[in-house]
């Protein structure tokens, strides 16, 4: 094995912007939007952790780990807001929402399979920022900022600059207008809730001259790690949209949902929204049949539906994560002799240029 460096990501896209709109098509360009007043979130997201010393002061925990955590740090560096620094426990270096994001000198290793792009995505880019992965759907990646940067994350040597930050948008926008198949859009980044009210709605309605969209989904874990992204700005967005909205959320442990979460999810759900949930299983966070059962109940207890629990994206850098295909499909079939059948996530691979997720098979115990 040999380390491997790779160039910093890309700068978080701005989101206290207003933006114009010229013929149903929004302007991507920072030149065209007039900054506004932070919000509340904003100046949180703004104040998020960022370096491995305070999160390990924060935490009460030994010194030498941040020492430990510096070379993964300056590959990809550490981001994380203080409302979900405060649901992990204290002096505890294994605890399970740490672990998903502190960086480690295993992130410096590199391992055969473990690949920068290992759902080939940049082969499936249809338009600056727009892929095509599925029949009848089109993912837009609106911006490269995130309240949280999760170590196993598939997209962090994604190379955004050269699809989000550029003036391009209208391209995008015209791929979808111009293609009847496809249904529904799905938002994506980064985290598209890292955006401003005004920005999405720009966004929105340039998509809602789209005669042929039917559904928008938002994949976003704001409301997760920074709920109080969820204001009243946000639903009436959510309030006034042309479609039925879908929001896939991304909790991967039970901790990750406290009264704050729970709330958020009320306002969404109130909004109009289908709530969703898709986790990763990654090993000495949530391989365990008992933590993911007790994950699905606090979600579904907060009006959340679990939908998927992925194996790991073999991204570079992220082998410490792994868990091998034969025992997830026995940690699924536990799972399923525990809950009913409504609360039990499917197991499923991601494959480069598959026409669907491949779904993996439960082994229920005997």
């Amino acid at each position: 094995m040999r380390t491997f460096q790779r160039p910093a990501g890309a700068a978080d896209t701005g989101s206290r912007s207003r933006c114009d709109l010229g013929r149903g098509m929004i302007l991507a360009s920072n030149r065209a939007c007039q900054p506004r007043a932070a919000s509340a979130w904003q100046k949180e997201m703004a104040e998020a952790i960022g370096s491995p010393q305070a999160l390990v002061a924060a935490l009460g925990l030994d010194p030498s780990i941040a020492s430990a955590a510096h070379g993964a740090a300056q590959m990809f560096r550490l981001r994380v807001p203080w409302s979900y620094v405060r649901r992990m426990r204290r002096g505890d270096p294994n605890d399970p929402l740490l672990r998903q994001v502190l960086p480690v000198a295993d992130e410096q290793m590199e391992h055969p399979g473990f690949l920068a792009d290992p759902l080939a995505e940049q082969g499936a880019v249809a338009a600056p920022a727009l892929l095509r992965k599925y029949r009848g759907r089109a993912l837009l990646i609106a911006t490269s900022a995130c309240a949280v940067h999760c170590r196993y994350c598939f997209r962090r040597e994604f190379p955004y600059a050269e699809q989000v930050d550029a003036p391009r948008w209208h391209e995008a926008l015209a791929h979808i207008e111009r293609d009847p198949g496809i249904e529904e859009v799905i938002l994506s980044g980064g985290d598209p809730l890292s955006l401003s009210d005004v920005r999405l709605t720009a966004l929105t309605r340039a998509l809602a001259s789209v005669p042929h969209l039917r559904r928008l989904r938002v994949h976003t874990r704001l409301p997760v790690v920074l709920p109080s992204r969820v204001d009243a700005g946000l639903t009436a967005w959510l309030a006034g949209l042309a479609w039925p909205a879908i929001i896939v959320l991304h909790a991967n442990h039970a901790n990750e949902i406290d009264d704050e979460v729970r709330d958020a999810c009320g306002r969404l759900r109130a909004a109009g929204a289908t709530l969703l949930n898709q986790s990763v299983l990654l090993r000495a966070v949530n391989d365990d049949a008992a933590a993911l059962a007790a994950l699905s109940v606090r979600l579904f207890e907060a009006g959340v539906l679990p939908y998927y629990l992925h194996l790991l994206d073999r991204v570079r850098g992220t082998m410490h994560f792994e868990v091998a295909e034969e025992r997830a499909r026995q940690i699924a079939g536990e799972l399923a002799a525990l809950l009913p059948g409504y609360l039990v996530p499917r197991l499923v691979r991601e494959r480069a240029g598959a026409p669907a997720k491949v779904p993996l098979p439960p082994r229920l115990p005997r």
